[in-house]
């Protein structure tokens, strides 16, 4: 079964005579929330490496425990919506995040990696809950025209939370006066695990005050009464055969384009901290690193709102290869290049992430008919992107011919199918459905 996306006439009955104002601002918090998870990961990255003492790939394993669950969970979260409807799927998912947050701290009290991971599944399943339920949700809690409005307003909030967590994250979390790997690894046995526990404690306040937000959250949501939309969660019930999604080859290859992008993003994110603190090219602090990773989530948060507007003037594919190649020659500037030019070209490169992914979705989905919902499910399943492609990037970082200055040519080839993508693989065949 894939994810049911709601055709734009699914909307709530009547539409025009109710205001969904109250809840659109109740799921709203959701986007943020999320959001707020997601790029904290940016600063477990390099907190979790110090405390474990890890190479680049062993600690992007954070990123892959945490963009898989969008692989594994998107079909079971579909299936607990047909069940159970969306706002108590979103019930769930809060709960579930609740539950992934609260396990971080038995794993900062052992301390251990893998009940960090485990902890990140099980949040990430969550969000992947939340993911699937309330896009369709917002999409059709309205009238059909202002539809895209909607969407671009609460992905706005959703960068707002990839904004904030960077800077609030490296605060709570990272050290002030961080040793060097040098003096870590110099430690005696009984040191070392006393310094680990003190480490990771740091993680404890932030992330319980998240678990009892997410519960507070829930519960607010649970008695809150969202409007029902069973519309949206109509099967089709047509015996006939039905054609398979993966004829449409503009539809196959917006998915590899939303693995890469997704993946390319993800990559650059993880890595800012590790690389502004580098000599020849930031030469600051952890917690300065993690500020400056805000202007990187801001930058998409900005241009995500110029980008609606000019997507209203300018074709979607000619918006969506520009900026891909703006971004790469970003990346490539980076990796060229030393101090501030290096560092600020990189973060630039958030600026012209905004457009990619909703450019790409709309693109790969784009005259699949009565697929529509099946097209949908595939692209949501890309996000996986996000789990290997930092892995990988770790790979080249731990290669002492690459490091991690140059490793940021993964990203840029991600860049180079985008702009493919965009003047020639996104355009349409003709099909006929069946």
């Amino acid at each position: 079964m894939a994810i049911q996306i709601p055709k734009t006439t699914s909307t709530i009955s009547d539409p025009g005579s109710r205001n969904y104002t109250a809840a659109l601002a109740v799921v709203t918090t959701l986007f943020f929330m999320w959001g707020f998870l997601t790029a904290l990961n940016d600063i477990l990255v390099p907190h979790l490496k110090s405390v474990f003492d890890l190479n680049y790939t062993k600690v992007m394993l954070i990123q892959f425990a945490f963009f898989s669950a969008y692989f594994v969970f998107s079909i079971p979260s579909a299936k607990v919506i047909d069940a159970i409807g969306y706002k108590r799927t979103m019930v769930l998912g809060l709960f579930t995040m609740g539950l992934g947050a609260a396990l971080f701290i038995p794993a900062a009290s052992v301390p251990s990696y893998p009940l960090f991971l485990t902890a990140l599944i099980v949040l990430a399943a969550g969000i992947t809950a939340l993911q699937v339920a309330a896009n369709p949700y917002v999409a059709v809690l309205g009238p059909p025209a202002t539809a895209s409005s909607r969407l671009n307003l609460t992905q706005a909030f959703n960068s707002l939370g990839t904004t904030i967590a960077p800077p609030l994250g490296g605060l709570l979390i990272l050290s002030a006066a961080p040793k060097t790997m040098e003096e870590i690894r110099q430690m005696p046995a009984d040191a070392l695990q006393a310094f680990r526990i003190h480490e990771a404690a740091s993680v404890k306040l932030p992330y319980l005050g998240l678990a009892l937000a997410l519960v507070i959250l829930a519960i607010l949501i649970g008695m809150f009464k969202l409007p029902a939309i069973p519309e949206a969660t109509r099967h089709d019930g047509s015996s006939g055969p039905k054609a398979s999604i993966w004829k449409y080859r503009h539809l196959v290859l917006g998915a590899v384009g939303i693995f890469v992008y997704v993946g390319g993003e993800v990559a650059i994110g993880s890595f800012l901290v590790n690389y502004f603190v580098q000599p020849e090219i930031g030469n600051v602090t952890l917690q300065q690193a993690a500020r400056l990773v805000a202007f990187y989530w801001g930058g998409a948060m900005v241009g995500r709102f110029i980008g609606s507007a000019i997507l209203q003037k300018v074709r979607t594919g000619t918006v969506l290869g520009i900026a891909a190649i703006a971004a790469c020659v970003l990346v490539c500037t980076s990796m060229l290049t030393t101090g501030h030019v290096a560092m600020w070209s990189i973060i630039l490169v958030g600026f012209f992430n905004s457009v990619m992914f909703p450019s790409i979705f709309t693109l790969g989905i784009a005259e699949l008919g009565p697929l529509t919902g099946d097209g949908s499910g595939l692209m949501i399943m890309a996000i996986v992107g996000g789990a290997i492609i930092p892995v990988l990037q770790g790979a080249l970082a731990d290669n002492p011919s690459i490091g991690i200055h140059h490793a940021f040519i993964l990203p840029a080839l991600c860049y180079i199918y985008i702009v493919f993508y965009a003047f020639s693989g996104s355009k349409p065949a003709a099909a006929t459905y069946s």
